[in-house]
């Protein structure tokens, strides 16, 4: 039974009982975790000289990416194999995303495959990503880059909604508590965590004008921190308009704060995108045909934007994987409303009998399997672009490089999470027929 029925029998020794649901999600989420960490594994360079001995990997793709010995195909295996891992995590969660469509109870007989047969989805994930590595080179680095881009920056739009709702959240539980306990340290808390998210938020434009710009050059990058610098004045100063505090007796400036920080830390990383070394001094070696690369000195294909981006990403996972928003409109857009039906049947199976899994979901599920499957595929593509760090090869196969592209899709993002943020903040004023208590 623990290979093939419930989900939490693997745990149930451990831990204590569970939703069936909720460990579904934190078993998929590990699949998830598993491809990342192999992925990191195979960008190591030590590791990653070694991945010069599967069969084909190197073979045959010179015309393509030897570029006629300017650049050691040895010299970006890892970022290939992060390629494939991520193909393959991919392919896994949209092939589960089709296989869950329109379930609508445990009852479904699919449902059994969704919580149970865990050991033989291991092994298809194994199976897939070992024929992934055997893909042709070919164009399909160039080709998956683009599925890559779209999809990293739709699961950074979730995220957006993920951190507004958070700090919505927040704010709420916060004042919530200062209104009951009636203690003025709760209200001390909220100015001293906001005045941390700003000053840090502040330092970090100076950083930015300091190490990405130079006094008679560099005007995209000017340009770029000067408008989200703008942005999130206008977001901040609109939070605390007194229409809006109205409307929205919660919202304030530390959920501004914060969507300020966020805004800095995208701004922050699409810079270190800039592919002009003048402009952007942490431009990664291997995007250029230095000796360095000639003689296959392995450089680091890590920076501080994608170490942070790491763990915003592993946050935000483990936040679709075990909670519900306290917003009926984000359990709405997440597809992740909880069952009442489920719950009530929960709360007995507590009561009695020992550690195990309950089913939660005889009368509707607790969140929608295909949307889920879709964020965890969203974001084994946005890993996958973290951690190549949005790099691809040019368009002659030439060298790995950081393209614009990458920048705009960043930026655009950013800009996508203020206008969410203050849609959040103007909705009640626009929609006064809507309840958005």
């Amino acid at each position: 039974s623990c290979l093939c029925g419930s989900a939490p029998c693997l745990l149930c020794a451990c831990c204590p009982s569970a939703k069936n649901s909720t460990v579904s999600r934190l078993l998929f989420t590990f699949f998830l975790f598993l491809g990342t960490l192999v992925s990191i594994i195979m960008i190591i360079p030590g590791v990653e000289k070694e991945l010069y001995k599967l069969p084909g990997f190197c073979e045959g793709s010179g015309s393509l990416l030897g570029a006629q010995g300017r650049i050691a195909c040895s010299s970006f295996l890892g970022h290939k194999a992060v390629y494939r891992m991520g193909f393959a995590l991919a392919a896994f969660f949209f092939l589960f995303a089709v296989l869950m469509l329109c379930v609508r109870s445990s009852k479904d007989p699919r449902a059994a495959v969704q919580n149970g047969f865990w050991f033989f989805k291991f092994l298809a994930l194994v199976g897939i990503t070992v024929g992934a590595f055997y893909i042709p080179d070919g164009t399909f680095t160039s080709v998956w880059f683009f599925f890559g881009v779209v999809g990293a920056f739709l699961f950074i739009l979730i995220q957006l909604v993920l951190l507004i709702d958070f700090g919505h959240s927040w704010s709420q539980m916060w004042l919530r508590n200062a209104d009951e306990s009636n203690a003025k340290g709760w209200y001390a808390a909220l100015c001293i965590v906001t005045f941390i998210f700003y000053t840090t938020s502040i330092v970090a434009v100076a950083l930015l004008y300091v190490y990405y710009t130079k006094p008679d050059s560099c005007t995209e990058s000017k340009a770029l921190i000067s408008l989200n610098l703008i942005f999130c004045v206008i977001v901040s100063v609109v939070s605390i308009l007194p229409k809006i505090q109205e409307a929205q007796p919660h919202s304030g400036l530390l959920q501004a704060s914060l969507i300020t920080l966020y805004t800095m830390f995208i701004t922050w990383s699409a810079l270190a995108n800039v592919p002009d070394r003048l402009c952007n001094p942490t431009l990664l070696l291997r995007n250029s045909t230095s000796a360095a690369v000639a003689t296959g000195q392995l450089t680091t294909w890590w920076d501080a934007p994608s170490i942070v981006g790491l763990v915003i990403f592993i946050l935000c996972t483990l936040f679709i994987s075990i909670r519900s928003s306290d917003h009926a409109q984000v359990n709405k857009i997440m597809l992740t409303e909880e069952s009442a039906a489920g719950a009530a049947h929960g709360d007995a199976a507590l009561e009695s009998g020992p550690h195990r899994s309950y089913d939660n979901e005889q009368d509707g599920v607790s969140y929608n399997y295909t949307f889920f499957h879709i964020c965890l595929l969203l974001a084994s593509l946005y890993i996958m672009m973290t951690l190549t760090n949005w790099y691809r090869l040019d368009e002659n196969f030439e060298i790995v490089t950081s393209p614009w592209t990458a920048v705009w899709v960043k930026i655009s993002s950013s800009w996508a999470g203020l206008l969410l943020y203050l849609w959040t903040l103007v909705a009640p004023l626009v929609l006064p027929e809507r309840d958005f208590s």
